[in-house]
């Protein structure tokens, strides 16, 4: 409730200062017939609304998991996020025509200095805005607010680039519609680069590699375990994180202890980490001797297929046919296709020996 409270407090402070700086401006342009002016002033009414859309987030994202939403609604902030980014690039392409029909024009603004005293306040309340969303940004971590964040630096900018062209045209030079395109150009990068962000987010961004080595420290600080693969992790947003994970056991151990060991590793993990942890026993006989010299091997001939494959839960299984299963991992950046790694992986298990190859190629 304490993120909760902090993230609508920022969003209200927001809303109140976008407020206050959109009626001012939108006065002073009026008044003195200043199109750019009241262009900058409409920009920050936007941003009333990309407040609007942080505060609701907020309270959305702490609702509670239901039957619809198990994982409860936290990545509701990267909605807001996307959504603040397209009213960004909205602006900026009303910027964009505004500066067009002002340099097809050749008009030049002249301003009384009000309206330089209320664009300078603009500049400075801005940047203390970007201070103010970073910093709660990071102590939330909030998507929303970090969007905000970049929303106000893009507003500072514009609205000094409108103090410069008015400077310029008090001199005789029509530099209001240049100045402008340029500030526009520089608003629809801000306004792409978080929608890109959130959208990862949303569609699964890999966790951070900071994550990653703390729960395999936690999996490694229990003696009995011999190794750990195929860790993937999920988040739905701050605070809610799962993964699961294969630790590698001596298939000697009894099963009760074993189970005493993966529950008491879940339990250290969420302590630690704060992710939900959930683990599969991979039993591993070490006194297969056969089974380890095998591995080996394909192990190494694997390097041939494709630099960095790895082999997980590798067994031979004796019979009327023998089959050696086990699992490929498969970089990212392998350029071969599963199927063709699959066959040759094939390839190298039949002419190892007289057996059946039982293979699954996973992406790591």
């Amino acid at each position: 409730m304490k993120r909760t409270f902090g993230g609508i407090a920022a969003s209200l402070a927001g809303i109140a200062c976008n407020v206050l700086l959109s009626a001012a401006k939108i006065a002073a342009g009026a008044l003195c017939g200043l199109v750019s002016v009241t262009a900058d002033g409409i920009n920050n009414l936007s941003d009333c609304a990309g407040g609007l859309v942080s505060l609701v987030s907020f309270c959305i994202a702490e609702k509670p998991a239901d039957r619809q939403h198990p994982f409860g609604h936290r990545r509701a902030e990267y909605i807001a996020a996307m959504l603040t980014g397209v009213l960004i690039l909205f602006v900026a392409a009303e910027l964009i025509r505004a500066s067009a029909e002002t340099i097809a024009a050749g008009q030049t603004a002249l301003a009384a200095w009000p309206v330089y005293l209320i664009l300078g306040i603009s500049v400075a309340v801005k940047l203390g805005m970007f201070v103010f969303f970073r910093i709660h940004a990071k102590k939330l971590r909030s998507e929303a607010l970090k969007a905000s964040a970049v929303d106000s630096l893009s507003d500072c900018a514009a609205t000094a680039a409108v103090l410069a062209g008015m400077g310029l045209a008090a001199a005789g030079i029509p530099a209001d519609g240049w100045t402008g395109l340029i500030v526009a150009l520089f608003i629809v990068w801000e306004g792409v680069k978080l929608l890109r962000d959130a959208s990862s987010e949303l569609l699964g961004r890999a966790p951070s590699a900071e994550l990653t080595r703390a729960l395999g420290a936690v999996i490694l600080s229990y003696g009995q375990v011999l190794g750990f693969h195929d860790l993937h992790i999920f988040t739905y947003g701050h605070g809610m994180a799962f993964a699961t994970v294969h630790v590698e056991m001596d298939a000697k151990i009894p099963a009760l202890e074993a189970h005493s060991v993966l529950d008491a590793m879940e339990h250290t993990a969420a302590e630690q980490t704060g992710v939900a942890l959930t683990t599969h026993l991979d039993p591993i006989d070490l006194e297969d001797g056969a089974a380890g010299e095998l591995k080996a091997a394909l192990t190494e001939a694997a390097q041939r297929v494709a630099g960095g494959i790895v082999l997980h839960d590798f067994r031979i299984v004796r019979g009327a046919k023998t089959k050696v299963i086990f699992e490929a991992g498969v970089p990212y950046d392998c350029k071969l296709k599963d199927e063709a790694v699959l066959a040759a992986l094939e390839e190298l298990v039949i002419s190892a020996g007289d057996y059946t190859p039982v293979i699954t190629v996973d992406r790591e």
